[in-house]
C-alpha cells in the first residue's frame, strides 16, 4: 500500500443479542485482534463507536447498527485527518464460503448495507477491506441467515477463520498489504462452490 493503514474497523450490530451472529463477524475479528495486541476498548460517544489503541493503529467498532456504520468511520477519518485508503474495514460476506478470507484494496459494497454506508461516508470505494466468508443463505431468507448463528459444524471453522483474520491484520501492519494477502487469502481453488444471491437482495439493517 502507498500509505499505512491507520484505522481498522469491524462492522457489526451492538448488543448481546447479536453476539455470535454471522453479521457480527467483523466485531469478532476486531475483538480477537484487540486481544492479540492487548488493546482495551473505550467508548467514543461523540462519534458513536468503541475505540481501542492498537500498534500504530486505531481499532473501531461502530455502535450505530449496521446500516449506519459509515457515520462513525467517516467522523473518525475526518477528525484524525486520515484518507480513505488509510481505513481498513473487516466485514462478513455471503458471497464467500464459510471461513474464507479475502483481503482487497477496494471494490463495491456487493449488496452489503454496512459497506454501502461506509462508502457513502468515506466518499469512495477505494479503501482496503478484509472480507470474511459466512456462506450463502440458500433457502433461508437473507435476514434470517445473517442475523442467525452458525451451524454446529461451522463454528470451529469460523473460530479458526476469526483467529486467522486477526493474524492477517497483524501481518498487514508489520509486513504490508501484499504480503498479508498472499499469506492469508483463501485460494480460489480451495473455495467450495457457492450460490451467490441475486443482486437485488439487500443486507438488513440489523
Amino acid at each position: 500500500m502507498s500509505v499505512p493503514v491507520r484505522i481498522i474497523a469491524g462492522l457489526g450490530n451492538p448488543g448481546a443479542s447479536y453476539v455470535g451472529t454471522r453479521h457480527n463477524v467483523g466485531f469478532a475479528v476486531l475483538d480477537a485482534f484487540a486481544e492479540l495486541c492487548g488493546a482495551i476498548w473505550q467508548p467514543d460517544p461523540a462519534r458513536k463507536g468503541l475505540v481501542a489503541r492498537g500498534p500504530g493503529v486505531l481499532l473501531v467498532k461502530p455502535q450505530t447498527y449496521m446500516n449506519e456504520s459509515g457515520r462513525c468511520l467517516g467522523a473518525l477519518m475526518r477528525y484524525f485527518k486520515f484518507t480513505p485508503d488509510q481505513v481498513l474495514v473487516v466485514y462478513d460476506d455471503i458471497a464467500l464460503p464459510v471461513g474464507s478470507l479475502r483481503l482487497r484494496q477496494g471494490g463495491s459494497a456487493g449488496g452489503h448495507n454496512g459497506m454501502k454506508s461506509v462508502i457513502a461516508h468515506l466518499g469512495t470505494e477505494s479503501f482496503p477491506r478484509l472480507r470474511v466468508g459466512i456462506g450463502s443463505h440458500g433457502r433461508q431468507t437473507l435476514i434470517s441467515h445473517v442475523l442467525g448463528g452458525f451451524a454446529p459444524e461451522e463454528k470451529e471453522v469460523m473460530q479458526t477463520a476469526v483467529s486467522r483474520a486477526a493474524e492477517a491484520l497483524q501481518c498487514l501492519l508489520q509486513a504490508g498489504f501484499s504480503t498479508a494477502a498472499n499469506r492469508y487469502n483463501t485460494p480460489r481453488q480451495a473455495q467450495a462452490s457457492q450460490v451467490v444471491p441475486p443482486e437485488e437482495d439487500q443486507m438488513p439493517s440489523r
